[in-house]
């Protein structure tokens, strides 16, 4: 069973997810990992996978979301998510580097 979780994560974060969807999937695994392994130490493995995979899910999502921050040269607007061009003048967007 978790080598068939495993294999449908990664096939998910490697193919068709935008980066915001890729870091909660991966801030699920390690945020569900994290809390099983605390769980484990007072008796508690689910809740603490649960609660950890849903802190780990969230902060991803934010973290990948911050990744996806997108500007056009042109009009100097800035897009999150998924955009590759400028909805306001068909320029192609470029990615912000912090």
């Amino acid at each position: 069973m978790r080598k068939a979780t495993f294999l449908l994560l990664i096939l998910a974060v490697a193919y068709g997810c935008s980066t915001t969807q890729k870091g909660a999937a991966v801030g699920a695994v390690i945020g569900g990992t994290a809390g099983a392994i605390i769980g484990h130490q007072s008796g508690h493995t689910a809740e603490g996978a649960a609660i950890g995979a849903g802190a780990g899910g969230l902060g991803g999502a934010l973290t990948g979301e911050q990744l996806d921050t997108m500007f056009c040269p042109n009009c100097g607007k800035r897009f999150m998510g998924s955009k590759t061009v400028c909805p306001y003048d068909g320029t192609t967007l470029q990615p912000i580097r912090k």
